[in-house]
């Protein structure tokens, strides 16, 4: 080609580039037809690439791919469908496909994997299937990479059983073949299925494989072998790789192993947003919200400036924490640093404002929220129930329900304890009742029952709350056990006491507390035998009460008592003697404190 005919070229092209309408586009196609550049490679591929971002109407591409011979070359067509498979409207790609072979082009592994690229962006199973019987019957499918692309676009199309029979029928695998997979198992929350082919793996992993399968042990919460795979990275050599250490990192917070995700935080030499990212949030979602303010200071001295995503997770260590004034700057810092709100921040701001105790402010958000989901109404919801405004989350709830939202068991368990902290009994049995109904279609678990238990009995109503506990499903907790011993102490209620005393016999209570509180439910009522067989029982159980003291003032004189070390051989008696002598001192009016 000639200097002028090259110079002519770049300007095209140039001009191509700039293009951004048909009609443009179609003088410069008049020039590129006259001198005879239509045929350029370089052209060709700009061309399609303009096409594919610009042109809705598949009769012009087609039109633009008559003037090849497609006997001599398939790379105009096969470039022009991967440049529809690269824009806005992929399934064009499919067309214009089709249009060509049905009018003589033979496609070739190209073809099928730019078509298969189509079909992954707008997730279309049929299409892939269709192309999945064209490969096979033209002898495409014996390439191994039109059988990766297959395995990873039957996973994008959520039809992992497809990916799977297409991994069976492969007579030759490798990394990308396996990993591929790997990765859609996870993706479509099979993480024992991911597991179980990672084990099957007869070639070295890559990042991505490492990637994928920490995230399926973070999701199950397999520590131990997520450790392995951890310790098989550093082998290969993929354990300083920055993604595989964020990856380690978030495994670690999502099996609660807060220590190894520091250890791994403070190893890692060049943090970046992700790494942060995972740590903050982790550290509140195992419950360390002071841990993770710190560390969010950290990163500011680092020089990172923080996201939507970190925010909310220090906004929610703030609401854990009761730190109002410190959920006032971030709320401050969303608004200066001009942050994107979205349902998630301003989700985390009702819940901060709802549990600092600032309910005016929730509610301003709450209202000024364009956009809502079921977390946003169940953080009003609870933040009001918790604040005491009893009857205003049950109209919230209404409101939830005539909206058409649907509530879930967190929506239920906010509006029982709106009922239980507004002694709303009446109210509290409906929604009970309803939960479960045709209408919600959703089981009670141990948490609602515990809260209707507690609503049950701080009304006195024992007995309904002794029967409710018979008819749960599973069996009671500390708390509930704990809330109806509290009741039947508080309203001299000692009618289901054998009961809880057998209960405490079958079920592996740890906690002292239960014992405790039975044990001076009986003293009150003067049943020493009792008394002795609940501290028999803590003894056989191995359950010891922390020591402590109680000091009893008579006639102006203190006497301490040491009770609750379980070591001294003379323990329960003296616990025994202490009840009775207290409850005489009580009886004849001497007592002036009892601690």
């Amino acid at each position: 080609m000639s200097k002028a005919g090259q110079s002519l070229k770049w300007v095209l092209l140039d001009l191509i580039h700039k293009s951004n309408d048909l009609r443009s586009f179609k003088q410069i196609h008049a020039h590129l037809l006259t001198s005879a550049l239509v045929a350029n490679d370089l052209v060709v591929s700009k061309a399609a690439n303009f096409l594919g971002k610009h042109v809705t109407d598949v009769h012009y591409p087609c039109n633009f791919l008559k003037q090849f011979d497609w006997n001599l070359s398939s790379f105009p067509c096969n470039l022009m469908i991967s440049g529809y498979a690269s824009g806005h409207l992929p399934w064009l790609a499919i067309l214009i496909c089709r249009w060509t072979v049905r009018n003589g082009f033979v496609p070739d592994v190209y073809t099928i994997l730019a078509v298969l690229k189509s079909c992954a962006k707008f997730y279309g199973i049929v299409e892939v299937k269709q192309f999945h019987s064209v490969a096979f019957k033209t002898g495409l499918w014996c390439d191994i990479y039109v059988q990766n692309s297959f395995v990873h676009v039957y996973c994008i199309s959520g039809d992992t059983v497809g990916a799977g029979k297409v991994f069976d029928d492969m007579l030759v695998r490798d990394v990308v073949s396996w990993t591929g997979l790997i990765s859609g198992y996870v993706k479509a929350g099979l993480f024992n299925e991911a597991i179980a082919l990672f084990l099957r793996m007869d070639v070295e992993p890559n990042v991505a494989t490492f990637v994928s399968i920490l995230g399926a042990c973070g999701k199950l919460g397999c520590l131990n072998l997520g450790k392995g795979i951890h310790g098989l990275g550093l082998k290969c050599l993929y354990g300083k790789e920055l993604v595989v250490c964020n990856a380690v990192l978030d495994m670690y917070m999502k099996c609660e192993s807060a220590t190894d995700a520091r250890q791994m935080f403070d190893e890692i030499p060049e943090k970046d947003i992700i790494s942060w990212t995972s740590m903050i949030s982790g550290l509140v979602q195992c419950q360390y919200p002071s841990e993770s303010l710190d560390l969010f200071c950290q990163m500011q001295d680092s020089g990172f400036e923080p996201d939507g995503v970190i925010l909310t997770s220090v906004l929610s260590a703030c609401a854990s924490l009761g730190l109002l004034d410190y959920g006032r700057w971030v709320h401050q810092y969303i608004d200066e640093c001009r942050i994107k709100w979205d349902v998630h921040i301003g989700t985390t701001l009702v819940d901060m404002y709802a549990k600092c105790g600032c309910i005016d402010m929730a509610q301003r958000i709450f209202s000024g929220m364009p956009s809502r989901n079921i977390r946003t109404w169940n953080a009003y919801i609870g933040g009001l129930a918790i604040n005491g405004h009893g009857r205003e989350a049950l109209k919230l709830f209404e409101d939830l329900i005539e909206s058409g939202a649907k509530p879930n068991e967190v929506t239920f368990l906010a509006v029982f304890t709106a009922c239980c902290h507004s002694g709303l009994v009446s109210e509290g049995r409906k929604y009970f009742n309803e939960m479960s109904s045709p209408l919600y279609n959703l089981s009670p678990l141990l948490e609602h029952y515990g809260c209707m238990v507690d609503l049950l009995c701080r009304a006195g109503l024992v007995e309904e709350a002794g029967e409710l506990i018979k008819t749960m499903p599973m069996p009671p907790d500390v708390q509930i056990i704990g809330a109806l011993l509290s009741a039947c102490n508080t309203y001299g209620n000692v009618g289901f006491t054998q009961e809880i005393l057998k209960s405490l016999q079958n079920f592996e209570f740890q906690d002292s507390g239960i014992y405790v509180l039975l044990s001076n439910l009986y003293a009150t009522n003067k049943k020493w035998a009792d008394v002795r067989n609940v501290r028999r029982l803590m003894k056989q159980k191995g359950i010891s009460k922390a020591p402590g003291s109680s000091i009893i003032r008579v006639d102006g004189k203190s006497h301490e008592f040491l009770v609750g070390d379980s070591s001294h051989p003379y323990s329960e008696d003296i616990y025994v003697l202490l009840n009775i002598l207290a409850n005489q001192i009580y009886s004849e009016g001497h007592i002036n404190t009892l601690c």
